[in-house]
């Protein structure tokens, strides 16, 4: 039986050219959310923020959140919209449908994603392709191995578009029953994937993975979010959990193999 090779991106952030060589030598290209670019943290000049508002307004919403003082930065949003004088939902959903346009037609062909926290669910359908397979608590069988997906992330002080509560995620995950390769987009809470060392930080992992992942032991457990983890992998047991990496940086798929 030949062997398979399967590329795993995740939190693409609008990083468009180098997403159209991402399935490069790979039967398949797993991507695990995060398509949209609302503000580069990285580079305050580049995403849907500071095309509306601004570098210098980039530049303090930024140093708020970092600062987690999110009553303040979401104070200092409301003014900003206020003085835009367009109504915010209409403006976001336009500059996200030109994000998405561009790179649901980067995905190669076959394409399985799920969805990132800052991505608009309800938009992807309007862009996937046929050769992109949409999952969200769903699984496939790829090679002989059976993949199991959940999209989103938990709910937070930063309010992005797709966080959900607990027991929704919670019932997600349990859908899948056992499979050999667990992918999600936010990582198990565990504090070295969780503490991202740049933001100084935790993120929100997810209670509900890590206990499916003691339970079921599959042979993975792949997922993103965090952009620069203290551990980018480490075991569980008999799962290796992999930090697949901040594909907006790095231009770089992880590889799998069997």
């Amino acid at each position: 039986m030949p062997g398979m090779r399967v590329n795993v991106i995740s939190d693409v952030h609008g990083n468009t050219k180098d997403l159209a060589r991402a399935g490069d030598g790979a039967d398949a290209l797993i991507c695990l959310g995060d398509l949209v670019l609302f503000l580069d943290y990285a580079d305050h000049s580049r995403g849907i923020f500071p095309e509306l508002f601004g570098v210098e307004n980039a530049d303090l919403i930024v140093e708020l959140r970092t600062a987690r003082r999110f009553d303040e930065a979401r104070a200092l949003g409301r003014r900003l919209w206020g003085e835009l004088g367009i109504d915010r939902e209409t403006a976001i959903e336009s500059a996200v449908r030109r994000q998405y346009e561009e790179m649901f037609a980067a995905f190669p062909t076959p394409t399985y994603a799920t969805y990132g926290n800052v991505d608009v669910p309800s938009l992807w359908p309007q862009y996937a392709g046929p050769g992109t397979t949409v999952l969200d608590g769903e699984r496939i069988e790829l090679g002989g191995r059976v993949f199991g997906f959940v999209g989103g992330g938990l709910q937070t002080p930063m309010r992005t578009p797709y966080e959900i509560s607990d027991e929704e995620y919670a019932a997600k995950v349990e859908a899948l029953g056992e499979v050999d390769v667990l992918c999600s987009h936010i990582p198990p809470d565990v504090p070295e994937l969780t503490y991202d060392t740049v933001a100084r930080r935790f993120e929100r992992g997810s209670g509900a993975l890590l206990a499916a992942i003691r339970r079921t032991r599959p042979r993975y457990a792949l997922f993103g979010h965090v952009h620069q983890p203290l551990a980018r992998r480490m075991r569980i047991g008999a799962t290796e959990c992999v930090n697949v990496g901040h594909f907006a940086a790095t231009g770089r798929p992880w590889t799998l193999e069997w």
